[in-house]
């Protein structure tokens, strides 16, 4: 008479252990993911005040930019992004369209983050 041993073999402790590393993997690629997003997040929102600073600083100068591009730097929250101003003409010689967009300084630099467009006057 044979007596039969409660407990798993090891064929199927080595299916559950592979299936558990699958499960861990897939959480922590989400977590990864979820982290990226943040930052993403982060970084679109302070591109966009920096574009709103520059609107806002033109508005206060109540005088019309010349026209044509100008760029420059800024350390927002420690981290460096680049803006460009587009001044165009507009029918009205009183008024200025305004186009600025802000990247992240590095090798991403044509990758804009964020777009605003206002339109200046001297009223």
């Amino acid at each position: 008479m044979r007596l039969r041993h409660a407990g798993f073999t090891l064929f199927e402790v080595l299916v559950a252990l592979a299936i558990l590393a699958v499960a861990l993997s897939a959480v922590t690629r989400l977590t990864v993911m979820g982290t990226d997003t943040v930052g993403d997040m982060r970084n679109r929102t302070l591109a966009l005040w920096i574009a709103e600073d520059r609107l806002a600083f033109r508005r206060a100068a109540r005088q019309l930019p010349d026209i044509g591009k100008s760029e420059g730097t800024v350390t927002q929250a420690g981290i460096g992004f680049v803006w460009t101003e587009d001044v165009k003409p507009t029918p009205n010689r009183g008024i200025r369209r305004v186009e600025i967009s802000v990247a992240l300084d590095g090798p991403t630099r044509n990758y804009a983050l964020a777009g605003l467009t206002g339109f200046l006057s001297t009223e």
